[in-house]
């Protein structure tokens, strides 16, 4: 029996983790709304274990785990605190400590449209895949696997709209196996039916594919409102979602491959996802632009500025101006880009070439960039570059990670203006306007985290 009913509405934890309500109840214990008397009664969120199984291996593997999960840092993943033992009347209870946040998962946000006859829509579950698959990607580089993805693991976080990915199942299956080792309880498999493929529910055997296969699940529930299922068809074992909603064709292409029954069919990069989700006729040219510069987004060229190149954006060497010994890259400054226009997706850029030391193979049915064949001078104002200066070195001084900085910005700044997702930009005068606004939103992010706010 769980020990967990001795933690009622006002009650202490290790005199620090004061309990507000409880927020839900699972196979392993409940989890509950605390305030964290040592933070400002700052809200978090504590999970429970129960039973408790003592066993030095379980205690070594809770600690490994939680180790794992206390080392990610991802603006959409909430933060982990600690693993806290406790003696909770008589009996040694565990609980991991994690931000709370505030927002309501996809699945309450479902069913309040469904209470009004509606469904998301492509484009918005689009903007989510294109949201989480990031996300997805930073986990499965540390080698973990969520192994519990689905619309009640996903927030969307009220004040930015973001989605964040909550409750790993990483310490569930911790917490299983030590069961199994306790009682000899042989379901260990971790994991949500109808959700999770095959080779996790009954073999236990995860990848990154197997997320993949519940981020496509996930996509469906949203996009028809049906349970799982309902699209599944058991006798013929394949998904029959098409009879039940339309999607583009390369939606449907790109789900249809994430959801195939072997895994090694399907995806296995969350990165891979992502290219193939870009419009093919855009991934035409980026695949050619990839291999001459990277950059995340187009306000951050910041001048006389270098960006550590990460995993999703890798240099080229090819090229000796770009890349340095340490595997930096210079940005391009405005100046420069007198060749180049950049159009704007979710997440990515395509950028049109037209004098830059290469000839452009002909591509049949190209999106039509804006260009100049003699670019005149339109160089930044001298007050622009030193407010780009001015954000990079407030970064700085916090300490903060740029790529992580950055793509936090962007996906404010997204959130904020929705509209000039697919708008050509470029470094003329008449876009200095969306360029402020760009700078607005990273000054204002470091406005709240100067004053001792969270990224």
């Amino acid at each position: 029996m769980s020990n967990s009913s001795l933690l009622t509405p006002g009650s202490t934890l290790e005199k620090r983790y004061r309990i507000l309500r409880e927020l839900g109840r699972g196979g392993f214990g409940r989890t509950y709304l605390a305030e964290d008397i040592n933070r400002y009664n700052e809200h978090c969120v504590l999970k429970e274990f129960s039973p408790v199984v003592h066993s030095p291996k379980a205690a070594e593997l809770f600690d490994r785990e939680a180790s794992m999960l206390y080392h990610l840092q991802h603006p959409q993943i909430p933060r982990f605190r600690e693993l806290l033992r406790t003696d909770l009347g008589g009996n040694q209870s565990l609980f991991l400590v994690q931000d709370y946040i505030n927002g309501q998962t996809y699945e309450e946000i479902l069913i309040s449209r469904q209470q009004q006859g509606k469904n998301f829509t492509e484009a918005e579950v689009t903007q989510l895949l294109f949201q989480l698959l990031p996300v997805l990607e930073y986990i499965h580089s540390k080698n973990l696997i969520h192994r519990d993805i689905s619309p009640d693991n996903i927030i969307q976080h009220d004040s930015d709209k973001l989605p964040f990915l909550i409750d790993f199942g990483s310490v569930k299956q911790i917490a299983a196996n030590a069961v199994l080792q306790f009682n000899g309880q042989s379901d260990t498999a971790i994991g949500k039916q109808g959700y999770s493929p095959t080779e996790q529910m009954r073999l236990g055997k995860v990848s990154a594919a197997s997320d993949l296969y519940a981020l496509a699940v996930t996509a469906l529930v949203l996009l028809s409102g049906k349970k799982p299922q309902k699209l599944y068809d058991i006798n013929n074992k394949n998904w029959d979602w098409r009879s039940h909603v339309t999607v583009s064709q390369n939606l449907g292409t790109v789900l249809d491959r994430m959801l195939s029954e072997q895994p090694g069919d399907r995806y296995q990069s969350a990165k891979a996802v992502r290219e193939a989700l870009k419009d093919p006729k855009l991934s035409q040219i980026g695949s050619i632009i990839s291999q001459m510069v990277t950059m995340n987004f187009v306000g951050r060229p910041f001048k006389n500025t270098t960006q550590t190149a990460t995993r999703n954006h890798t240099p080229v060497h090819q090229n000796p101006q770009l890349v340095n010994n340490h595997s930096t890259f210079k940005l391009i400054p405005w100046k420069t880009l007198g060749s180049l226009s950049v159009i704007l997706v979710p997440g990515i850029l395509a950028f049109s070439v037209v004098k830059s030391g290469f000839t452009l193979p002909n591509l049949p049915d190209l999106p039509k960039f804006s260009s100049r064949q003699q670019p005149p001078d339109t160089s930044l104002e001298e007050a622009e570059i030193i407010r780009q200066e001015k954000i990079g070195k407030r970064r700085k001084n916090l300490n903060i990670n740029q790529d992580i900085f950055y793509q936090k910005v962007d996906e404010l700044y997204y959130n904020k203006y929705p509209e000039l997702q697919g708008r050509s930009l470029t470094e003329k005068p008449e876009d200095a306007a969306i360029r402020r606004k760009w700078y607005e939103v990273a000054e204002d992010l470091l406005d709240k985290l100067e004053k001792g706010g969270e990224l």
